[in-house]
């Protein structure tokens, strides 16, 4: 069967659920996967799956210094390599128009991946199509190894144009998770069968709950208080700062409690954001957690919200796992019309729809499904129709296999 190298940016992640179930699967279908982490793990716990995973996983340097040794016996075996010059050219001529210590970085990396790469690997496969597939592409090079790829969202919206349009012109292939970033990358290339669209999906396995026990709370009173929910990373792509500003601006009559799950940058400022607006003792900060956690709130929550935006510097989310997730559950999602969230929730449909960066319209969208039980039900009933019926994981394994193991 055939032996890919897998290299990821950090492994575990606590964020990056589809990932992982992606590599069961694929090592489920009898694929040999090794792991290759560009980062050691940040996150203090990991998620069911991770232990189930089998692949052996190692990790480069994080920086050159830290490993300078074995960044330089790296480098003095694979400068002897046939390919080594094309990857040091191609590496030369990154660097004149990306003068950075990254750029840097990602050749060191890649000295270090080509050299210690065992003799019968079949395929490179890159998670993202920014730093990993850096990295990759080099040690490709080096190697004579083939290397293919995934791309997903800041990887895409936040890499120059040039870059992406070399890698395409050199990569295998390419998936990635939108329509949106399909037909974006696709007009970069000639090669247009190389970018396939392939929906991460959702394992029903592990999400196989059909129905959400809804509730008829209407947030009239205490006891009829509504539960909201969001999970995501404390960053500025999710819009946090946009939904406080459109719970704060819900009227205080109305009963409602919000948790936030997820990490992030962001988290102190949010919390002192609340503070400002009046709304936190109606908040549960309940930091990153592993999925079954996650799972137990959505089974528990009323409503499921995420603001997403698109940053000043082209950050954005593709199609979010979380809204996935959420309508796996029969939850009724409200989310913004940025990027590939209209290709899952149809607006008035599966789910409710607003502009990014509008608290305004996010707020009369909170307040008409806070008070609305009735239609929260019919739209987590028909969100999890949809998403179940075309969203399974399944056929995008089924995509990549296929991808793997053509002659």
């Amino acid at each position: 069967m055939k032996k890919i190298t897998v290299i990821l940016k950090g492994y575990p992640r606590l964020s990056e659920t589809f990932i992982a179930q992606e590599l069961l699967a694929l090592e489920q279908r009898g694929l040999d996967l090794s792991l290759v982490s560009l980062r050691h793990p940040t996150d203090t716990s990991t998620h069911p799956i991770h232990q189930e995973i089998k692949a052996p996983v190692s990790y480069l340097p994080e920086y050159a210094y830290q490993e300078p040794l074995r960044v330089l016996k790296s480098w003095w075996k694979v400068r002897k390599l046939a390919g080594y010059q094309r990857a040091f050219s191609l590496f030369i001529k990154d660097l004149k128009r990306d003068r950075t210590p990254n750029r840097i970085r990602r050749f060191a990396q890649a000295c270090v991946l080509a050299s210690e790469l065992p003799e019968d690997i079949d395929w490179l496969y890159a998670h993202f199509l920014h730093t990993p597939s850096s990295v990759t592409r080099y040690a490709s090079f080096m190697r004579d190894i083939p290397w293919c790829g995934s791309a997903h969202a800041k990887d895409i919206w936040t890499s120059p144009e040039w870059e992406l349009r070399e890698k395409l012109s050199d990569i295998k292939w390419l998936a990635t998770c939108t329509k949106f970033n399909v037909d974006y990358l696709r007009g970069l290339t000639e090669n247009k069968s190389r970018v396939d669209l392939v929906y991460h999906g959702l394992d029903f396995d592990r999400f196989n709950k059909t129905a959400h026990d809804h509730s008829r709370n209407d947030g009239s009173s205490e006891d009829k208080s509504v539960t909201l929910i969001s999970v995501g990373r404390a960053v500025a792509k999710k819009g946090y700062d946009d939904l406080l500003k459109a719970l704060s601006s819900l009227p205080q009559t109305l009963h409602w409690h919000f948790i936030h799950i997820g990490g992030g940058t962001l988290s102190k400022d949010l919390k002192n954001q609340a503070q400002l607006f009046g709304i936190a003792d109606k908040i549960t900060w309940m930091g990153a957690q592993p999925q079954e956690v996650v799972l137990e709130q959505y089974r528990k929550a009323d409503l499921f919200v995420l603001a997403s935006r698109i940053t000043e510097d082209g950050d954005r989310d593709g199609m979010p796992n979380v809204l996935m997730e959420a309508q796996s559950q029969a939850l009724a999602c409200l989310s913004t019309d940025i990027s590939a969230i209209p290709e899952l929730i149809i607006n008035n449909e599966t789910g409710l729809l607003v502009s990014q960066e509008n608290p305004d319209a996010l707020g009369a969208a909170l307040k008409k499904l806070i008070e609305n039980p009735s239609l929260r039900e019919k739209l987590g009933q028909a969100g999890a129709k949809r998403v179940r019926g075309e969203f399974s994981m399944k056929q995008g394994i089924d995509q990549l296999f296929d991808r793997f193991t053509a002659k």
